[in-house]
């Protein structure tokens, strides 16, 4: 089955929720996508040292419970939780902050779904960016997944230069803009919504 990126990113599900982590106000980001395969292969897709460089970044550490990893040039943490092949918890820890990632598989129709949940304490980076700040991100770790899938082998791509092309550019608008709806769906202020999922697809074409 060739990779259909419009298909993709029209299939992608994103929505945001008002949280609370440790007592402070947070926001958790949401995606779900359906991959065509089955639980087993898609959790070995996301939890192998060898097969993780393949779609999203080379990894280092201990891939445990328990265990510390460290994604190259990008964010580290520790595993808090390794339910194979159901659930996934992480601390996602950069630039002195630390956040929670957490990945369910569930068997469905024709494959397996994936959901994404992203938490983070508010801060003036979501306050400019909204949950586009980690879901565009998201988005195109996601796209990797799909792809690797799909054709297997080794599929990075030079973000910088794709998202400079017009189908990298269509990509990154549409994501952010669909952010941007899952924002004001949770209660955001619509034109405070639409000016973050502008100012997150600048970031990521370079143009802010």
């Amino acid at each position: 089955m060739a990779f259909d990126l419009a298909r993709h990113v029209g299939a992608v599900t994103r929505s945001v929720v008002n949280c609370e982590r440790d007592g402070l106000p947070a926001k958790t980001v949401v995606a779900t996508v359906r991959y065509p395969t089955d639980a087993a292969d898609l959790w070995d897709a996301i939890t192998s040292a060898e097969r993780i460089p393949r779609w999203f970044l080379p990894i280092s550490g201990e891939l445990r419970l328990g265990g510390r990893y460290q994604f190259q040039g990008n964010a580290g943490g520790t595993i808090t939780r390794c339910d194979a092949p159901k659930r996934l918890e992480a601390t996602w820890e950069m630039g002195g902050f630390v956040s929670w990632v957490a990945v369910t598989l569930t068997p469905a129709e024709g494959g397996t779904d994936l959901t994404l949940e992203h938490t983070a304490h508010v801060s003036p980076h979501w306050d400019q960016f909204g949950p586009g700040a980690v879901g565009v991100g998201w988005d195109m770790g996601l796209m990797g997944l799909a792809r690797h899938i799909l054709e297997g082998g080794q599929v990075i791509v030079d973000e910088n230069a794709w998202v400079a092309t017009a189908e990298g550019g269509g990509f990154v608008r549409h994501a952010s803009d669909d952010w941007g709806r899952a924002a004001i769906e949770a209660g955001e202020d619509p034109e405070k919504a639409r000016a973050a999922a502008e100012a997150t697809r600048k970031f990521y074409t370079g143009e802010g």
